[in-house]
């Protein structure tokens, strides 16, 4: 579709959650969907760093000892964005975010060993006690050989040393973790077969979808949409 901005859609009479956290495995494209859902709605992003992490790459190549400082350095990232999200509005954010932050508890039991995890977990219980909670969850589910696609297509050099048995491992946990989850309402996407990035129509109905929800778990698994 030609248009000026496809993102833009009309929200007359729609009610928008306040605070929006997108989720989903690595190349999954929950951070794309972030930015888009900020641009629609007018709302500020919260979004993941990454590159700032100094133990990352050493994580990727196997270098021994690395999980733990890794998956630290992501837990005092992301509650120390939450700190300042929650000071500055004072529970009522107006934002999305493309992480959850119970998620960081879901790498942890992947990547750390025993002993490792309960060090983890004594940190992780001590500092997330009053996170946020959001309005609603996009939970975003792709097959392992559709994530490693999409790693390979956006080309950053640093998931290129992501391996199918890791990623494998995690789409599992993502699995399970959302099986159990409810403390928000919860929107599943199957994402094998839409392309928000270059069909407004796939993305328009992803929103329209999206804001219809209220409370529950909801599965939005759709054909896609021919340009």
């Amino acid at each position: 579709m030609n248009e000026s901005n496809p993102r833009k859609i009309d929200l007359s009479g729609r009610k928008i959650p306040s605070y929006i956290a997108v989720e989903g495995p690595i190349g999954v494209g929950k951070t794309t969907l972030t930015k888009y859902l900020a641009e629609t709605f007018n709302y500020d992003t919260l979004l993941e760093r990454a590159e700032d992490n100094p133990f990352l790459e050493r994580f990727y190549t196997k270098e021994q000892n690395s999980a733990l400082p890794t998956q630290l350095f992501f837990l005092f990232q992301r509650v120390q964005q939450l700190n300042e999200l929650r000071q500055a509005d004072l529970f009522q954010p107006v934002r999305v975010a493309d992480f959850l932050i119970e998620k960081d508890q879901l790498f942890a039991q992947v990547i750390l060993d025993d002993e490792e995890l309960k060090l983890y977990q004594q940190v992780y219980d001590h500092l997330t006690i009053d996170a946020p909670i959001p309005d609603l969850v996009v939970y975003l589910q792709a097959p392992t050989d559709t994530l490693l696609e999409r790693i390979d297509k956006r080309g950053i050099p640093i998931e290129k040393k992501i391996d199918a048995a890791y990623l494998s491992q995690l789409n599992d946990a993502y699995t399970r973790f959302f099986h159990f989850y409810d403390k928000s309402p919860l929107l599943i996407v199957n994402t094998t077969e839409i392309d928000w990035v270059d069909n407004s129509d796939d993305y328009r109905n992803l929103v329209d979808y999206m804001l219809g929800i209220t409370r529950g778990r909801h599965y939005y698994n759709p054909k896609p949409s021919i340009i």
